[in-house]
């Protein structure tokens, strides 16, 4: 039995993981008394008599929580945004490294992506990794989110009985670009260049459609639309992250085809010359809960898809 301590169990993804993982006869939850959810010295003594702690907290309280840990041996994955470019933490997304899923296996610190730069991660790090593009390439980026995304307070504007006229569209945010996923973007994906990112929060609860357009002149010299396909289609053939000849639906693409699964699906449109990347997944999934449960199977030892919604 693997002993499970998520720290901010209230927060969506928090709450998420804890729900999910009450249903596992493999798994012991371990919990605190409501009152003592910020005593430092409880959390500390619960993190430790886990073998696996999920951080569900905003980035400063997840810094805490890490250090509060520093002399433990307990797992920890953390679902801020805290750690995903911090030396010694292993970013959990083992579909776009070599040897990923052994590095996550084997690590005590492990950083979950965020919902945004999971997709434009898969999408661009095989390309910059097999030389199709190159570091310094210029990307853009436009993604849609369901309005779970926005945390507790963004949620409550939706499900409210009366919904202002301007919720009931997309909106675009993050406007100044400084969206705080751009740093593990750039990072993670091997860029030299920060993206031009444009995310918009959408009137569904969840799913999500991120896509890089690309001109064929940005390819490096040789490259070809039919080489970005090759690359994906043998990166990405697992259960969880697979490539797709077409993931639209007569020429439209539901950015919540995958609601409330833990599975991505990577595709390419468009023609020789304008190219559009996409990756199509839940953001509460693959882009959150699915992608932490997934590296805590594999630290089990367990199937990387054992127990998740694919």
């Amino acid at each position: 039995m693997t002993k499970v301590f998520i720290d901010g169990s209230q927060g969506t993804t928090g709450l998420k993981i804890f729900d999910r993982l009450k249903k596992r006869d493999d798994i012991e939850l371990i919990t605190v008394p409501d009152e003592l959810r910020k005593d430092a010295a409880a959390r500390k003594q619960a993190i430790c008599d886990a073998d696996i702690a999920f951080l569900c907290l905003p980035d400063a309280a997840a810094i805490e929580a890490a250090n509060l840990a520093s002399d433990c041996d307990t797992v920890i994955i953390d679902t801020s945004t805290a750690h995903r470019t911090s030396d010694g933490w292993t970013y959990g997304f083992p579909e776009i490294f070599e040897n990923g899923f052994e590095k996550i296996s084997s690590s005590k610190r492990i950083a979950s992506p965020g919902c945004y730069a999971s997709g434009f991660i898969a999408l661009v790090k095989p390309l910059i990794d097999n030389n199709i593009v190159s570091p310094d390439c210029n990307f853009y980026c436009h993604a849609m989110s369901g309005y779970s995304g926005a945390g507790k307070k963004g949620i409550a504007l939706y499900e409210n009985d009366e919904i202002p006229l301007e919720l009931c569209s997309p909106r675009e945010y993050a406007l100044t670009q400084e969206h705080k996923h751009l740093k593990e973007m750039k990072k993670i994906s091997g860029l030299s260049v920060t993206p031009i990112f444009c995310p918009y929060i959408c009137d569904y609860y969840s799913g999500m459609l991120v896509t890089v357009p690309i001109f064929k002149s940005q390819l490096n010299s040789g490259k070809t639309v039919d080489d970005i396909k090759s690359v994906y289609r043998a990166k990405y053939n697992s259960p969880i992250v697979k490539y797709k000849d077409s993931v639209d639906n007569g020429g439209f693409i539901a950015s919540n085809s995958k609601a409330e699964l833990d599975s991505m699906d990577i595709a390419v449109s468009g023609n020789d010359d304008r190219i559009l990347l996409t990756a199509v997944y839940d953001n509460l999934g693959k882009g959150a809960s699915g992608a932490a449960l997934e590296c805590m199977n594999i630290v089990m030892g367990l199937p990387p898809e054992y127990k998740l919604d694919l």
